[in-house]
């Protein structure tokens, strides 16, 4: 796992809990890196994983209701970092439904070596989509974080609904209707 994705999820976790719940969840962590991390460097998903459950377990917040918090602070690292990418895009349908064949592209260039999910689109239409998300990872909810605030970018508003094809959630359905 690119090593930003850890950068910008303790900022995070300072920003909302404090540096000492940084300290607290790396310290109670086993983690090949010890906690210290580059943007450019890969690091074992199995830490990240660590990070959750103990920030979770401190916070009595869900796993999954963090991911969505941390997508939230993700996408306006994107909206910071990339602009022009954003720019590309006129509507929310439009963008969720370029992940795999614009977006990833793009990542990919930047992080040759980025492990990331497939979304592969089953249905779109103006104002409906529906998408298959596969990733050994089941972050889904880290990319539901991202698609709501894709529509709150783009000043619209939709109802998504996620459906566990799998159980473990590797793979995820994503209804989407804008409202």
């Amino acid at each position: 796992m690119k090593g930003i994705v850890f950068t910008e999820f303790l900022e995070l976790v300072e920003d909302k809990f404090g540096l000492e719940m940084v300290d607290r969840i790396i310290s109670s962590s086993d983690l090949d890196s010890h906690g210290v991390y580059t943007s450019v460097g890969t690091y074992s998903f199995s830490e990240m994983l660590q990070l959750l459950q103990h920030l979770s377990e401190n916070t009595g917040i869900s796993i999954d209701n963090l991911l969505l918090v941390y997508a939230e602070h993700f996408f306006s690292v994107i909206e910071k970092s990339y602009p022009g990418l954003l720019a590309t895009y006129k509507d929310p349908i439009e963008m969720i439904s370029s992940i795999e064949n614009h977006i990833h592209v793009e990542v990919r260039k930047i992080y040759p070596d980025a492990e990331l999910p497939t979304f592969e689109v089953i249905e779109k239409a103006e104002n409906h989509l529906v998408l298959d998300y596969t990733s050994s990872r089941a972050m889904h909810h880290f990319g539901l974080g991202l698609m709501n605030k894709t529509f709150e970018h783009f000043n619209s508003t939709a109802t998504i609904e996620l459906e566990k094809i799998k159980e473990d959630g590797t793979k995820v359905r994503f209804v989407i209707n804008k409202n």
